[in-house]
Parts: C-alpha cells; sequence; structure tokens
C-alpha cells in the first residue's frame, strides 16, 4: 500500500513510463479519463503528450497485454478529444507500432481500438501519411503482421472510399500480396481488390490484373459480379474538413442544401478513369524508327504494319506529353488512304492517343478532325464504327465550343453520309458534355437541325429530331419553345419523344433572380395615368419623398398645394396622382410641354431666380392659375440634380405672392442630353479606345515582326540543312575515294609481293645455274690450251656464266687474257695490224684477211667454235626466254644468226681462235644488257629503294 501510495504521487510522465505494468496501466487510464473530461483540444491535459509525442510508442506497444489495452483507449481517447495536432505530430511515433502490435493481437479490444486509432489520424487529417505509414508492413516476415495490415487497408478504403483515400500506391502492392505463401495474406488480398472494385470498377485492372494468375483473375470475377449486385459505394465516414463543410452547408439556403446534397451523390456514382490511375508513360522514344517511312510507302501492307506498330506503342492507359505533331500528320494522311484496313488501324491510334494524352492533346485536335468528318462517306460499318470512336475520343479531350465550327460546316456537307455520321457524333457530344452550350451554339445547332428536318433519308430527319430533343433536355422545355416555333405537330411529337429517352449529363439550371429585380420598391401597384412618367423620374425618388414636408407651413389652399407634392411622388413611387380640386380635363393637355423644358430648366433656376426678376403676369386669383400650374409636379421629378428649392416646385401656390414666386424664362436646350460627367466618360472611352487601337497596331506590327524573323530562320535553317546535306556528300565522296585507295595500295601491295616472290624464283635460278657451272668446270680438265676450257668458259650456251658477274670474272679472267693475247700473235703472224686497222671490236673479231691469206697452221679452235656456236645460240635464246626476256633473246639471237651468216662466208677458212673471241664477245655483251634490263625492272616496281 506504501508503494501504491508513491507511485501515485509521482507525476504522470514519469508514470507513464515506469517499470512497473500497473503504474503505467493505472496512468494509461487516469489520462484517457482526463481526456474525456476537457472542454477542448486547448485544455493543459493535452499538452505533455503534444509536446512529446514518443510517449504514445511505449504505449501502444506495451509488453504487457493488459496496459497496452489500457494504452490503445487513452491513445484513442487523446485523439478523439485531443484535436488535429496531436495527431500529426503523433502518427510518426505510433502508427507502425498500432499496425505490427495492435492489429495482430488476440484481444479483441485491443484490435478494435488499433483500427480505431487508424481511422481517427485518417479523420483528423487526410489518409495519405497513414497509407504510406502502413505500406512498408506489407513486407513484414510475419504473415500474420501483413494480414493484419491488408485488413486495415481494407477497412480505410471502405469507410473513406477511394476518392478521399488515393489508391494508386496500394494498388502497386497487390501483385507482390497475391503471390505471398500465406493463404490467410492471399484471402485478405482479395478482400482489399473486392473493395477497391466495388469504387474503381475495371478501372484498376490495367495496374495489376496482367500479373495475377488465371485462377486468381477467375475468382476475383465471381466476386466482382457479386460486388456489382450491391450497386455503387458510399463514404460511410467523413473527415473533420468534410464535417466542418456539411455543417456549415444549412446557412445557404434550402434550395443550395438540396443541390449540395445531390451533387456527391452524382459524383460518387461516376467511376474512376484508368487515366486518373495510371502512370504516365513515355512512347515517343518508343515508336519504330522505321514508322515514317514505312507509313508513307507505296505499298499498303507496309501502311497497315506500320500503323499496327504504333497501336502496339501507344496502347497504355496514360501518355505522356510530348511532340506529335509529325505522327497525328501522318495519321490524319491516313484518313485519305485507299485501304480501308490502313483507314481504320489510323483511327484505333488515334482513338489511343487522343484517350491517353486527354487534355494535352486539344492541339491536335484541328490536324485529325476534319479528315476524320470527310472520311465519314466511308458506308462500311466497320469503319464508321472506328472512326466515331476515334471522334469520341477527340472529344473527349476537348470541349463542344472548340468543335463546334467543324461540327456545324460537315452537317451542311453534300454527302448524305457525313452529314448522318456528323449528325451522330453532335448527338454523342451533346449527351457526353458537362458544359451547357451558349445561346449563339443553340441557335446554330437548331438551325441545322430544322434544316434536316426537311431532308429526304428517314435517317437525317430522325437525327435532326434527336438533336432537337437532346438539346431540349438539356436547356428545357420553357427554353426550347421559341425554336420550335413554326413545326408542325408531328415533328414536335417525335421532338418530344427523344426528348423523353435523351440522357445528358449538362442541365442549365435557372439561375435566381438578381437583388434588385427581386425588390421592388414598397407602393401600390401603377395604374394606367402613370405610364405617361418618364423613365428618369424613379432616379430622384428620394428626394422627391423629402421635398413635399418643406411646404406644409403654407395654410391657404391646401387642396391646391396638395397635388403638386403627391403627384411628384406618385410618378416616382408608382403612386397614382389624387383627383384633388383640379380639373382632370386640363392635365392632359398642359404636361407635355412643361416636362420637356422643366429636364433642363430645374437646374439653373436657383442661380437665375434673382438676377433676372421679371413683372407677375400671372394672376394667382383667378382659377385658371392652378391649371396652368398643374405641370409643375413632374419637373419636380425630371430636374438632374433631384428636386431644387428654386424650381417650380418650391414655391409656393397660396395667394399672398412670395418673393421668390417668380417664373424663369424658358432656357435654351443644351447642344446634347449629356451632362458633364457623362462627357468626361465618354472623352476617358475614346481614349481608352485609341489606346487600344493604338496597343492593336503596335501588336500587329509585332506580329509581322515576329512573322518575318520567323521566316528568316525558316531561310537560315533551309540553308543551314543544304550545307549540311552538301557537307554530307563530301564526307561520303571523301570516304568513297578512301575506300577505293585502299583497295588500289592492296592491290599494288599484292603485285609487289608477287614481284618480289617472281624476283626471289629467278635468284634461285640464278645461284642453281651458277652451281651447276662450277660443278661442270670442276669436271673438265684446267689445261689452257684445251679447246674445252675454251668452249666451257667462252661459251653462251652455259647460264651461269652469262648471269653470274663474279664467276665469271674470277674464273675467266685470266682465260680471256690469254685469248686476246694469242689472237693479237696470230694477227701479227699473218701481218695483220690489230690497234691500226679497226679498234677493239677489230681486235677481238676474225678479220677477212685471216680467213684469206692464213694458213692451216692456226689454232684448232675455230672448228669446234664455228660448229657449235649456231647451237650455243639456240640454248642462250631458249634460256632468255625461260626467265621472261624471250623477245630480248629472239631479236638477239636473229640478228646474231644474221650475222654469223654473213661472217661464215668470209670466215670460211679462219682460224678457231677468232670464232672463240667473237663468242666471248657475245656472251659479255648479253650479259651487260640483261644487268641492265632487270636494273630498270627493279627501279620500275621499287624494289631497288631501301
Amino acid at each position: 500500500m506504501g508503494d501504491e501510495e508513491d507511485f501515485s504521487s509521482l507525476p504522470l510522465t514519469d508514470r507513464w513510463v515506469h517499470k512497473v505494468w500497473k503504474v503505467r496501466k493505472a496512468a494509461y487510464e487516469e489520462a484517457a479519463q482526463a481526456f474525456e473530461k476537457t472542454p477542448d483540444e486547448y485544455d493543459p491535459a493535452f499538452r505533455p503528450f503534444v509536446q512529446d509525442p514518443s510517449l504514445w510508442k511505449g504505449a501502444v506497444a506495451d509488453s504487457n497485454v493488459a496496459a497496452q489495452q489500457e494504452g490503445m483507449a487513452a491513445l484513442c481517447a487523446f485523439l478523439k478529444f485531443g484535436g488535429r495536432e496531436g495527431a500529426v505530430r503523433s502518427r510518426q511515433h505510433t502508427i507502425t507500432s498500432i499496425v505490427e502490435k495492435g492489429l495482430p493481437s488476440t484481444r479483441p479490444a485491443i484490435k478494435t481500438n488499433s483500427l480505431e486509432a487508424l481511422l481517427l489520424y485518417i479523420e483528423l487529417d487526410v489518409p495519405g501519411p497513414v497509407i504510406e505509414e502502413i505500406l512498408p508492413v506489407l513486407s513484414n516476415k510475419v504473415p500474420k503482421v501483413v494480414a493484419a495490415a491488408l485488413a486495415a487497408l481494407t477497412a480505410i478504403f471502405h469507410n473513406y472510399g477511394c476518392k478521399t483515400a488515393d489508391p494508386k500506391p496500394v494498388l502497386k502492392f497487390l501483385p507482390k500480396v497475391f503471390g505471398h505463401a500465406d493463404k490467410n495474406v492471399r484471402a485478405e488480398a482479395t478482400n482489399l481488390t473486392v473493395e477497391f472494385y466495388r469504387w474503381l470498377r475495371d478501372a484498376m485492372k490495367p495496374m495489376f490484373w496482367g500479373e495475377l494468375k488465371p485462377t486468381q483473375q477467375n475468382d476475383l470475377e465471381q466476386l466482382f459480379e457479386k460486388a456489382k449486385a450491391e450497386g455503387a459505394p458510399k463514404q460511410e465516414r467523413l473527415l473533420r474538413s468534410q464535417q466542418a463543410a456539411q455543417a456549415a452547408a444549412p446557412a445557404g439556403g434550402g434550395d443550395e442544401d438540396e443541390e449540395m446534397a445531390d451533387a456527391p451523390e452524382e459524383e460518387e456514382v461516376g467511376e474512376i478513369d484508368a487515366f486518373d490511375l495510371a502512370e504516365p508513360q513515355d512512347i515517343i522514344s518508343k515508336v519504330p524508327k522505321d514508322f515514317f517511312e514505312n507509313i508513307a510507302s507505296s505499298k499498303w501492307k507496309e501502311r497497315k504494319e506500320a500503323c499496327e506498330a504504333l497501336y502496339a506503342v501507344v496502347n497504355v492507359p496514360r501518355i505522356k506529353e510530348g511532340d506529335f505533331n509529325e505522327i497525328t500528320r501522318c495519321l490524319a494522311k491516313c484518313m485519305k488512304d485507299a485501304n480501308i484496313t490502313v483507314v481504320m488501324q489510323a483511327a484505333q491510334c488515334i482513338e489511343l492517343l487522343a484517350k491517353g494524352l486527354r487534355r494535352g492533346f486539344a492541339k491536335y485536335r484541328s490536324t485529325v478532325m476534319q479528315p476524320i468528318l470527310e472520311r465519314l462517306k466511308e458506308k462500311k460499318q466497320t469503319v464508321a464504327d472506328a472512326l466515331g470512336l476515334a471522334l469520341d475520343a477527340v472529344f473527349l479531350s476537348t470541349d463542344l465550343t472548340e468543335n463546334m465550327e467543324d461540327i456545324i460546316e460537315f452537317l451542311k456537307h453534300k454527302n448524305p453520309q457525313v452529314k448522318e455520321g456528323t449528325m451522330k457524333f453532335l448527338v454523342r457530344c451533346l449527351r457526353t458534355t458537362k458544359d451547357v452550350p451558349s445561346k449563339q451554339e443553340i441557335a446554330a445547332m437548331v438551325e441545322c437541325a430544322k434544316k434536316l428536318l426537311a431532308e429526304s433519308s428517314e435517317a437525317l430527319r430522325s437525327g435532326g429530331a434527336e438533336v432537337l430533343g437532346t438539346i431540349m433536355k438539356i436547356i428545357g422545355e420553357r427554353a426550347m419553345n421559341p425554336h420550335l416555333e413554326g413545326l408542325d405537330d408531328i415533328r414536335k411529337n417525335k421532338i418530344k419523344e427523344f426528348y423523353e429517352a435523351a440522357e445528358v449529363k449538362a442541365k442549365d439550371k435557372p439561375k435566381p433572380p438578381p437583388p434588385a429585380a427581386r425588390a421592388p420598391p414598397p407602393g401600390p401597384a401603377k395604374k394606367g395615368p402613370v405610364k405617361k412618367a418618364p423613365a428618369g423620374a424613379k432616379k430622384p425618388a428620394g428626394f422627391g419623398a423629402a421635398a413635399p414636408p418643406a411646404q406644409t407651413p403654407t395654410p391657404a389652399p391646401t387642396a391646391a398645394a396638395a397635388p403638386p407634392r403627391m403627384g411628384g411622388l406618385g410618378n416616382k413611387m408608382g403612386v397614382p396622382k389624387p383627383g384633388g380640386a383640379a380639373p382632370s380635363g386640363g392635365l392632359g393637355g398642359g404636361i407635355k410641354a412643361p416636362q420637356k423644358r422643366s429636364a433642363f430648366a430645374a437646374p439653373p433656376s436657383p442661380r437665375r431666380a434673382e438676377p433676372e426678376p421679371e413683372p407677375e403676369p400671372m394672376d394667382l386669383d383667378d382659377p385658371p392659375s392652378p391649371e396652368e400650374q398643374r405641370p409643375a409636379p413632374p419637373r419636380m421629378g425630371l430636374g438632374r440634380g433631384g428636386l431644387q428649392p428654386g424650381g417650380l416646385a418650391g414655391r409656393s401656390l397660396a395667394k399672398p405672392v412670395p418673393m421668390d414666386y417668380t417664373p424663369t424664362p424658358p432656357m435654351p436646350p443644351p447642344p446634347s442630353g449629356l451632362s458633364h460627367i457623362e462627357r468626361a466618360e465618354l472623352e476617358e472611352l475614346r481614349d481608352a479606345n485609341d489606346r487600344l487601337l493604338k496597343q492593336l497596331e503596335d501588336a500587329r506590327h509585332d506580329r509581322s515582326k515576329l512573322l518575318s524573323e520567323i521566316q528568316e530562320l525558316k531561310n537560315q535553317n533551309a540553308s543551314l540543312i543544304e550545307d549540311h546535306t552538301r557537307d554530307v556528300l563530301s564526307i561520303k565522296a571523301k570516304e568513297t575515294q578512301l575506300v577505293r585507295a585502299r583497295s588500289d595500295f592492296e592491290a599494288a601491295e599484292q603485285t609487289n609481293d608477287r614481284l618480289r616472290r617472281e624476283l626471289d624464283r629467278l635468284k634461285r635460278a640464278l645461284s642453281h645455274t651458277e652451281d651447276q657451272l662450277r660443278h661442270a668446270n670442276r669436271a673438265r680438265p684446267g689445261s689452257p690450251s684445251s679447246p674445252h676450257i675454251g668452249l666451257g668458259v667462252m661459251s653462251p650456251t652455259h647460264d651461269g656464266g652469262i648471269y653470274n658477274d663474279n664467276g665469271y670474272q674470277q674464273q675467266s679472267a685470266n682465260r680471256n687474257r690469254m685469248s686476246f693475247a694469242s689472237s693479237m700473235s696470230e694477227e701479227k703472224e699473218n701481218g695483220g695490224d690489230g690497234m691500226m686497222s679497226g679498234g677493239f671490236h677489230q681486235k677481238v673479231s676474225p678479220d677477212p684477211r685471216y680467213h684469206q691469206g692464213g694458213s692451216g697452221g692456226s689454232s684448232g679452235r675455230g672448228t669446234p667454235a664455228g660448229f657449235r656456236q649456231p647451237v650455243e645460240e639456240a640454248r642462250s635464246s631458249e634460256s632468255l626466254a625461260s626467265m621472261g626476256f624471250g623477245s630480248y633473246g629472239a631479236e638477239r639471237s636473229s640478228s646474231r644468226t644474221g650475222m654469223r651468216t654473213g661472217a661464215s662466208r668470209l670466215q670460211a677458212p679462219s682460224s678457231g681462235a677468232a670464232g672463240g673471241m667473237e663468242s666471248w664477245k657475245r656472251a659479255a655483251e648479253v650479259t651487260s644488257q640483261l644487268k641492265a634490263r632487270i636494273e630498270q625492272m627493279k627501279a620500275k616496281q621499287g624494289l631497288n629503294r631501301p
């Protein structure tokens, strides 16, 4: 007992977090009772929990179940009586704990209070933050926590509806929870989906329906059928803001209350569109790259495939805005296509674009509207249906006013099919529009519909009656009656039938009359004599009512003085003039002229009465004087400044003539009936008009300037495009030249390689011949006097000796010198002088003298050399031809053959030494020429470069 007393003496906040659960439980109960007893939300009892909202986190998640139950009750009392500020501050500390610890609890009281706390959080503020705190719990690993969170979401949407609470964040989680392993979680997900269907209907399916299993889809479809039978749902619980608005509504009046009460019901009946739930998608980047090429193709199949590819891209609930000018122009061009399949596919693409963009498609309306209406001449019903759906989608992105001009124009089309299709489109527009057409639009539609009533086609006549009946449904029978004048009863009955069957969303409700017309000035009803009072008499009504008491002190003829005062009052307030003592016969002709003068004479009379007095021409004692003064009462009401004290109404009619009773002379009327203020206003209006005209002129000048700048920019753009095209073409030409140069380079490389290989082969052949020559020289005896040595060294038939420089020089140098010496000694012996007779050629060549005067004692080399010379020349020519020098070898062979023929005749008795020397000379010449030829070939092919 002592401990309990100590606990009770502690502050409430200390006991709130005490380690003993009984102390905490008692603190929760005490706080709940204190909250219930507070007078308003500003009571000090709420202050500790508003300043430190984290206290509630421990209360709702108390480890002791009994204490947790009282903590939940205390939180509900705090939210119920504490107001919005405490709820906003504490919800981030409590909602997660409520969902994880309170909703899955086994105690019914804790579950009930937890759900009530969530609903109170939403009621005090908005549902969005609460739903955002619940959604992360759907990823919890404990299945019962996930199921409890789904049940809480179902209760939230059931109580507040999908218009107050946004369902889009929750719809994204449905596929995940439908794939949960726990059956209880899937069951709660099914309940939540059915609740969504009650509010959203089929608009929610694009968000998640394709990710469900077929069995789940079938089960949900069966539950959806039951939900359809229940009717439209209604919001069962209102937010505090909605409650305040509903409480303030009765102050507006009974009729307005009924209208406000009817408006939510009409809104609740309407379904939420899938466009509002979906996220915008960027489809411009997904359009096929070859779309514009295929859509302009001459083959209808390619055009159809292009439209089908675009249809697959734009078939989304909501489209992100972008530049669709080129696409819409291509689709509008397809409306003129000769193939109806392309027309239908293009119309479907336009429909999806308009539905996906909604108001964003309004700027493309003018591009596609007229081509679609023109294509309504197609008689095939499937094409007409596709075009009608496209027109309806385009209309939803605009309004009736924007489409009215095109509709009126095509209702006058010469083609009956176009007329009928446009008429049906107009009827659908009138049924779906939510804005009442203006009077000018109604007049234009009624005129066109009347013309349709006189058409020869029954469909057009019925369509005209349907248009008139739908317009009557919108504006009402009373407003429509003036438009139906002149029609016969049969047509009126037809229009009446369509009027009764029409269903529209826009209804012209009669506006209440303005307050001025609803509150006329009090007074008896007007009678006939008052009709002659001018309208200007109503303006100074207040002055006319206050003027008569000023003349009451005149005691004499009251009967004569009363009619002027009552007459002026009657003219202003609508009261008939009393007869009095004045004869009624004199009023009819004497009123008009004085009224016309008094309208302008009354204001200046106070200023001019004294300076211009006149003698009294009128005798007031005479009886006619009252008749002459009877027109004075209207003057009192016709003055622009009201009742003037110096006017005719301010003078006394008694027989004693007062000093101020002096009739003013008639003043000439001013040149116009406008006052100074009105003239000033007129001048101001004229100045304003001049300013507006000047601004208009400036705007036109700016517009022309901007248009010229735009044209200049277009020209610059065209020149830039031309330059760019020229640069691209030059680049392509350079690339072509580069490709050709590369191909030529590769061909040259191949030729070079081929020549290198050929040169290597020739070198190998030369080396092989040289080896054979060496081998042959080693095999023969080396005697200088042997004829075999001279033949082996000097004969041109040995290829290796001809082409080998080093071998020839090294092996045959000594032999050549010996041959030269022997030939010269022989010449000297025969009596010839070699040095003086013929030069080098004559020294090495045999002279005819040797053959004529020589003896048979010369060397024996002449016969073998002469015998073998033709054979050796032929072999040399064949070897040269085999190495690629066939022509050169042939020429040399022929020349040599001729020389040898001529020489053989002269050298028949010559010695063998002279023939050997000549053979050596020819071999040396052939060798040098072959070397020069090879060097020339190397120089041409570039092989001799380093």
